[in-house]
């Protein structure tokens, strides 16, 4: 996958994923702002945390919600595949305060 693509989806990813996650009676002032919860990252500060986090100076994670096939055509080099319709909370790490990073290519 090309960095312009990558880019486009994990900028996709992040976006469409915000409103979905929110709870309703949830406002920005109890749980910080949306950009805290929320944040954009380009494909070259993720390439910078997963470096850190290689070398044990970040807790950053990135996980990919393609399709399996997808995923195994190619992704983000240190991405864990996990399945967006069955993701248990086995799947995320045990670090509540780690970074987490989904991203996919969904067209919806």
């Amino acid at each position: 996958m090309n960095r312009h693509h990558l880019f486009i989806a994990l900028a996709a990813a992040l976006a469409m994923g915000a409103p979905a996650c929110k709870k309703s009676g949830d406002s920005s002032s109890e749980h910080g702002s949306k950009e805290e919860a929320f944040g954009r990252m380009t494909v070259d500060e993720v390439e910078a945390k997963l470096k850190e986090a290689k070398e044990g100076k970040a807790a950053f994670h990135v996980f990919d919600n393609n399709a399996k096939s997808v995923y195994d055509k190619g992704h983000l080099p240190g991405a864990k595949w996990v399945d967006h319709e069955n993701v248990k909370a086995t799947d995320l790490p045990a670090d509540k305060d780690a970074t987490l990073v989904f991203y996919c290519a969904n067209e919806r």
